[in-house]
């Protein structure tokens, strides 16, 4: 199986830093990690489209919760674009521990222009590399 460059995966051991004030893992994270995931993606894959320069701005986010998260675990955190909707970008962002999606979001990103810092529309075939 050829592995798909547009899904991204990283391993997070939820450590005390993380907890809030009744020791499970604070929804603040959560919201951190979407963002730090998306950057890492990114990273990955800009140099393979025209974008490559561009900023990416998120515009908005819902995370759904499903189960808490705590000191010791081992959380994965998953990420893969959706299809463009006009100049919006939706990401997917899951979070599993032990196989079990604990935590949901999706958000949507719009691409700005490194110069004009105008958002830029996305051809809606540019993740077709």
């Amino acid at each position: 199986m050829a592995y798909d460059i547009k899904l991204y995966e990283k391993e997070i051991l939820i450590t005390e830093k993380f907890l809030d004030e009744i020791q499970h893992v604070n929804n603040i994270e959560y919201v951190k990690w979407v963002e730090m995931i998306a950057i890492e993606h990114w990273e990955l894959l800009k140099n393979r489209t025209a974008y490559k320069d561009y900023i990416w701005f998120m515009v908005d986010h819902l995370i759904q919760y499903k189960k808490q998260a705590y000191e010791g675990q081992k959380l994965l955190i998953r990420t893969y674009p959706l299809q463009p909707i006009g100049v919006r970008q939706p990401r997917k962002v899951e979070f599993y521990i032990e196989g079990e999606l604990i935590a949901d979001s999706l958000t949507h990103w719009v691409l700005i222009h490194p110069e004009t810092k105008k958002i830029t529309r996305l051809d809606a075939h540019w993740l077709n590399f």
